[in-house]
């Protein structure tokens, strides 16, 4: 099993890479609870495309390490640097998704951008959620600090009550068989409580607000109009106006887990933004 040791404290990171040795190539970093396996719908047709596609599941997450510490942003971004760095990427688009949004800025702001030449922001959590002196139209940390408690008391049955909103599927053209949900819910109790846990307590100080107008590439912010654990008008677009060289796309009655609900939109994006075209 293809691994690479953190920069950050030696853990185990599960990686995989998909596609020509010498393509394009895309990294992926994944959302919370969720491994690489999220990407499947991105990953498996660009590698086909000819372009190389390299995920990594973060620790605590998939088949990295179960480790208690290295959950605070720096930590994380070392983490995504580290693969850049055991790998020798270069002229990477470099992928996140939700909070994995707010590990892909901070390691450019933290690391530079000299290996990475585009950025794509989807559903991102960037450039933070909660409420904040610099942020008044943000959520109230109590409903945060809510949503976390659940999760402490039983995550089971926050991943099965909230599936439905995550994918929007009450929305038309959101149809994904049962078995799908099933799957997705099974993949975010196979993260571990602790990592879960760490995460949920990052958004409610995530603010990298001012990094943004630092990244000097061009970026591409996705977002659905219905993402509830993101909202639009709060992290994707507010997003875009903070970046110097962004292109916002949304996606109609898209929740946040476009990923799979939008799968070909967003692949077809994904395509046509590394391509430059």
């Amino acid at each position: 099993m293809p691994c690479f040791e953190s920069p950050v404290d030696g853990a185990r990171l599960h990686f995989v890479d998909h596609g020509p040795a010498t393509g394009q190539v895309a990294v992926f970093v994944n959302s919370s609870y969720l491994g690489t396996e999220m990407w499947e719908y991105q990953m498996l047709p660009l590698a086909e495309a000819g372009y190389r596609c390299v995920g990594f599941d973060r620790r605590g997450h998939g088949r990295s390490d179960d480790v208690w510490g290295g959950f605070d942003l720096d930590s994380l971004a070392d983490d995504v640097d580290g693969l850049l760095r055991h790998l020798d990427l270069r002229e990477v688009t470099l992928v996140g998704h939700s909070v994995g949004a707010a590990e892909v800025v901070r390691c450019l702001t933290r690391h530079g951008s000299g290996r990475v030449s585009r950025v794509v922001l989807v559903a991102g959590m960037t450039p933070g959620l909660v409420r904040s002196a610099d942020h008044p139209e943000g959520v109230d940390p109590a409903l945060v600090e809510t949503g976390n408690e659940t999760f402490r008391r039983d995550r089971a049955a926050f991943f099965e009550d909230g599936a439905r909103a995550f994918l929007a599927l009450d929305l038309p053209g959101n149809e994904l068989c049962d078995a799908y949900v099933r799957s997705l819910i099974n993949r975010c109790l196979g993260s571990t409580a602790r990592a879960g846990t760490a995460l949920g307590d990052l958004v409610l100080t995530l603010d990298v607000a001012p990094e943004l107008a630092k990244i000097d590439l061009p970026v591409l912010v996705v977002h659905g109009t219905h993402d509830v654990s993101a909202p639009l008008e709060l992290t994707g677009r507010r997003a875009a106006q903070l970046l110097p060289d962004s292109t916002l796309k949304v996606y109609e009655n898209a929740g946040h887990g476009l990923f799979a609900t939008h799968r070909e939109q967003l692949t077809a994006d994904l395509r046509e933004f590394m391509s430059g075209s």
